[in-house]
């Protein structure tokens, strides 16, 4: 094909899709100062790359930037459970530019003093995902079911390490009420995130921990990591062939948590357009078929039903937390 007809069908191309990208965003915004997005977005992720949150997110976001016009660009700030990134977004223009995606660390420390994730400081847009956990395990690890595997740890103690996403995520908390309720002793291995974790537990160098499937399901279908258990009280539809840790430790019950918030004070036009994107693109089919492989259930809702969900989330772990520490 010659040169100048590539050009010129490229340039058509751009200018019925500049066109189709304005008239989305200045219908959504009757009203409203400026057309928005008029740049770049940019979609805070608390964790290093590899974990659920930043999955999870770059799917909404692909979907975003092609419906919107304007890129929606991940940025992995890992540090303190989730904390340094959830307090940068907090402090951030509330303009729209700057949206963080939530996770159950958020909701956990919210449970336990309250900011920087309430009201004040973000505002909750939209859910991605509920999904549950699983229990994995070293392929060195000389155990092959959920029962073994107490068992093990019991005659065992103080010598299994067992790795966390971070300071108050729901992997750390998730190990602690095992370990709690099942009377075990173990060393607990911090990261910043899911990723660094996973590699470290398929090399050997930690013996297990709780993730979701959306962080592990590589190292699962290659075989490097071997799955015992789900954390939810029911059989999770991806995973039929996992037991729910209920199982052999009946008061344990824990899922992963996942949305998006941006800093307070953001215009309402703006959070409910990102709303009902966010929701369009969880209502895809493609996206359905993703979530479903990894065990997620996808969160859909206006702004007022994923606002009550993320308070009643919150309520949840206020009352969990404590029972964990108080066994500590």
């Amino acid at each position: 094909m010659p040169k100048d007809t590539m050009t010129r069908r490229a340039l058509l191309r751009c200018a019925a899709w500049s066109s189709v990208a304005a008239m989305t965003s200045t219908t959504a915004f009757a009203g409203v100062d400026a057309p928005y997005p008029a740049q770049p977005v940019t979609w805070v992720i608390p964790f290093a790359p590899g974990g659920a949150t930043g999955r999870l997110s770059l799917l909404i976001c692909d979907r975003l930037t092609r419906r919107l016009g304007q890129p929606f660009v991940l940025d992995h700030r890992p540090g303190a459970g989730g904390a340094t990134a959830t307090k940068s977004v907090a402090s951030a223009a509330p303009d729209g530019y700057t949206i963080l995606a939530t996770s159950t660390a958020n909701v956990i420390t919210a449970s336990v003093d309250g900011s920087p994730n309430t009201d004040e400081d973000l505002t909750p847009v939209a859910g991605m995902a509920r999904m549950p956990l699983l229990l994995l395990v070293s392929r060195q690890l000389p155990v092959k079911t959920l029962p073994e595997f107490l068992a093990y740890a019991k005659a065992n103690p103080g010598k299994l390490s067992v790795g966390s996403a971070g300071p108050g995520t729901v992997q750390l908390l998730s190990a602690e009420l095992f370990r709690t309720l099942g009377g075990l002793t173990w060393s607990t291995v911090h990261y910043r995130g899911s990723g660094p974790a996973l590699t470290d537990l398929a090399s050997g160098h930690i013996h297990a921990m709780f993730d979701n499937a959306a962080s592990a399901v590589d190292l699962l279908r290659s075989g490097k990591v071997r799955a015992l258990a789900v954390t939810t009280r029911e059989h999770a539809a991806a995973f039929p062939d996992l037991p729910p840790v209920a199982d052999v430790l009946p008061a344990f019950e824990t899922s992963g948590f996942y949305g998006v918030a941006v800093p307070h004070g953001t215009p309402k036009a703006i959070v409910e357009l990102l709303n009902r994107e966010i929701n369009a693109a969880l209502a895809d089919p493609d996206i359905s078929r993703q979530f479903a492989e990894v065990g997620a259930t996808p969160l859909i809702g206006d702004v007022g039903v994923y606002s009550a969900t993320y308070r009643a989330e919150i309520m949840h772990w206020r009352k969990l937390v404590p029972q964990v520490s108080a066994k500590n």
